[in-house]
């Protein structure tokens, strides 16, 4: 559920008409809704009610401070991978001891960085970032808080890209060695080991793999603590997928994913901790756009729109699937024809769909790129020197531009000239 909805004839997001909002900002720009961020929130909290937990939001997924402070003010934590994401969840108000650092590389400059201002817990992925991290912690005179990344060779069942848990991924320490891992971590001076983590993918639309992993953890919970381990928290990654295409079935709810986690973990008597972001700001978000041109090709019509890869690279990226709707409101027995919705970039991949059925539009025109929330902002770039697209954020009938759409003049004042030039 979000709360973009057609009234009057448009589609508002909240009390907002998206129309305004083009009006006021301009095309392409992201929209995002205050109540579908919180709601989502609330439904991790509500689907761990019967356990001790914490939800930290996983800041890849959308790092504006606004959107970031709004899940921190409702209490979310925030699970970060880099030092800007770090000092991003700080500056947004999340209390340093509910920031979870994952991360397969992380540097000795960001292992300072976090236990000079504060860390719940490192998630290390390998016995040698194990090592760095005790040696900084001891030049600081402290030990570093860690949850060992388990990877427990579980196939999510997703896209490849974005498959974490499989025994060729880079992520994590094979389930093999683990015990080994804890037995080095606890003779190291600048380690105090917490818990165990484990992520194995994102975009997931079946509970049978996270089943699978985490009757896998508990067995490797026992066997840790038979070693000696205090083994108190399990961090379980993200990964719930959301629904992208109208048509076919949704995904599981978190109703049922904490079920399951209370099934096969619940009984370790551990603390949960969780690191949703698709899924809490994914179809929180919409990307504007205005049709620039409706072309006739050579057996196909072609949609040109004023969005392109940079703004949007999933499509192109990974082949993904958005829905995308007109901002006024079709009538109901309008006929659909099949278009190539497409970007002005000088790219055969500058395609969001092909051959997508869609009511009549003309040049002017808004759509709406909806579930635009997560990794859509996030992951745009200024490819073929196109400033960044802005970001708006509603909450009721007000609106707020928490991005601002960069100049020409200050994007290519980026740039410097060297002296011989």
């Amino acid at each position: 559920m979000d709360h973009f909805r057609y009234r009057e004839g448009a589609l508002w997001a909240e009390g907002v008409a998206l129309s305004d909002i083009a009006e006021a900002v301009g095309t392409p720009v992201y929209v995002y809704s205050t109540a579908t961020l919180l709601r989502h929130y609330r439904l991790f909290e509500e689907a761990l009610a019967g356990l001790p937990h914490l939800v930290c939001y996983a800041m890849k997924a959308n790092g504006n401070l606004a959107v970031v402070r709004t899940l921190a003010e409702a209490g979310a934590g925030a699970d970060v991978v880099s030092a800007g994401e770090y000092l991003k969840a700080r500056a947004a108000g999340v209390p340093a001891g509910r920031i979870v650092f994952s991360g397969v590389g992380k540097t000795r400059a960001e292992m300072r960085l976090a236990l000079a201002g504060g860390i719940r817990q490192f998630n290390v992925e390998s016995e040698p970032e194990l090592a760095a991290l005790s040696e900084v912690a001891v030049a600081l005179g402290t030990r570093a808080p860690v949850a060992l990344r388990i990877n427990p060779d579980v196939d999510a069942r997703t896209h490849d890209k974005i498959s974490t848990g499989r025994k060729e991924d880079k992520f994590g320490i094979p389930l093999a060695r683990a015990r080994a891992a804890y037995g080095a971590a606890a003779a190291l001076p600048g380690i105090a080991v917490q818990g165990v983590d484990m992520h194995i993918g994102s975009q997931l639309t079946d509970l049978a793999p996270f089943e699978a992993a985490f009757r896998r953890l508990a067995d490797l919970v026992a066997l840790l603590r038979a070693d000696g381990h205090a083994i108190g928290r399990l961090d379980l990654g993200g990964g719930l997928g959301i629904p992208y295409a109208a048509a076919g079935a949704p995904p599981p709810l978190p109703a049922h994913y904490g079920a399951l986690v209370a099934r096969t973990l619940g009984h370790l008597g551990c603390e949960i901790e969780v690191e949703p972001g698709r899924l809490i700001v994914g179809n929180a978000g919409v990307l504007l756009a205005r049709v620039l041109y409706l072309k006739d090709g050579e057996g196909r019509r072609f949609l040109i729109v004023d969005a392109a890869m940079n703004d949007l690279v999933r499509p192109a990226m990974y082949g993904a699937h958005h829905e995308v709707v007109p901002v006024a409101e079709p009538a109901g027995e309008a006929p659909l024809a099949p278009f190539d919705i497409v970007g002005p970039v000088c790219e055969s991949a500058d395609t969001f769909a092909r051959a997508r059925p869609l009511p009549p539009l003309a040049a002017g025109d808004l759509v709406a790129f909806r579930s635009a929330g997560a990794y859509g902002a996030a992951m745009a770039s200024e490819y073929n020197a196109r400033p960044l697209v802005p970001e708006v954020l509603v909450r009721g009938d007000h609106f707020a531009v928490i991005r601002p759409r960069p100049t020409y003049e200050e994007l290519i004042g980026r740039d410097t000239l060297p002296p011989w030039l």
